[in-house]
């Protein structure tokens, strides 16, 4: 596990997650295709929001399980809150968002939202 930090594009919102980074999402649904998305999933527990929080603005869709949080400012959306199927609460971190990534070090895992 290792501490990283994040954020937007603008730099309001900005956050620490703690993370292996062993399982990253990419995920096919018209969401997360269309924005880019590459999620990886913390518990509450490991996630810290820094700043930001008043710069929010909340998308839900579909099911409106998640909250897709984007800033008002940028329109990045850098994480996300929702529940996993087991209904325990989640943050869902953009593995693009996080400083210092080297995103094509990371081993992908395909989920097929479009069908879910």
């Amino acid at each position: 596990m290792q501490t990283y930090q994040g954020g937007c594009h603008c730099g309001t919102v900005r956050y620490e997650a703690t993370t292996n980074l062993e399982t990253v999402i990419s995920c096919n649904c018209s969401h997360c295709s269309k924005r880019g998305l590459l999620p990886t999933f913390v518990t509450p527990d490991r996630f810290r929001l820094l700043s930001g929080e008043d710069a929010l603005e909340d998308y839900q869709f579909n099911r409106k399980v998640i909250h897709h949080l984007r800033c008002r400012h940028c329109g990045i959306e850098s994480f996300a809150r929702g529940k996993a199927p087991d209904g325990s609460e989640m943050i869902a971190v953009n593995a693009r968002c996080l400083d210092g990534i080297d995103i094509d070090g990371l081993k992908l895992t395909p989920f097929n939202g479009r069908d879910a």
